[in-house]
């Protein structure tokens, strides 16, 4: 993982060279310090998704090129089979696949995501990621503690929610058992 972590770095680090996007700047529109900003790209912490998928609008490049230093190449359709979807370790304990991280130009990013259940965060407040679009997570396996800047939601089985991701959102397993949710993570609109 810390070679991964270091990879995935430096991809941003050049990037951002190339632009001539200065770190105060790159750390504003993430939505992070510029300490911690420089923290993730030298490599010395791990990314959260939003911040990837904030370098990647920011960049104008897939969010695989950043993660896996390779631009998509099908535009017709791709199959990702069972187990197979690219992984992406991207918050504590939480576990990323990608199911559609071959396909080019997507207008969605589709994750099958296994939440850890944690009996000490049950009671703590839920960080809240923020990101331009929308995004829509139905319930697989499990349940789901989601906050919603001054809602909280409890999602079984088979429920879904629908929501603007540029206003605050978390989520957590709940109900003694860790949760296994689709997340799809739709782009704004350019």
């Amino acid at each position: 993982m810390e070679a991964r972590l270091q990879e995935i770095a430096q991809r941003i680090r050049t990037l951002r060279d190339i632009l001539e996007i200065p770190v105060e700047e790159m750390a504003q529109k993430t939505g992070v310090s510029v300490e911690e900003y420089s923290n993730m790209e030298s490599g010395e912490n791990d990314f959260s998704f939003t911040f990837l998928y904030e370098c990647s609008k920011i960049f104008g490049v897939d969010l695989m090129e950043i993660v896996t230093g390779e631009k998509p190449k099908l535009s017709f359709y791709s199959i990702v089979r069972k187990g197979t979807g690219l992984p992406i370790k991207r918050r504590k304990g939480f576990t990323y696949q990608h199911l559609a991280y071959l396909f080019k130009d997507k207008v969605a990013e589709p994750f099958l995501v296994t939440a850890p259940y944690s009996e000490e965060e049950q009671n703590q407040p839920i960080h809240l990621s923020y990101h331009k679009g929308q995004e829509f997570d139905l319930v697989l396996k499990g349940s789901l503690k989601c906050a919603m800047e001054g809602h909280t939601e409890i999602l079984h089985e088979g429920d879904a929610i629908y929501y603007d991701s540029g206003k605050g959102h978390g989520m957590i397993a709940t109900g003694g058992e860790d949760c296994t949710f689709l997340a799809v993570v739709l782009k704004e609109e350019e």
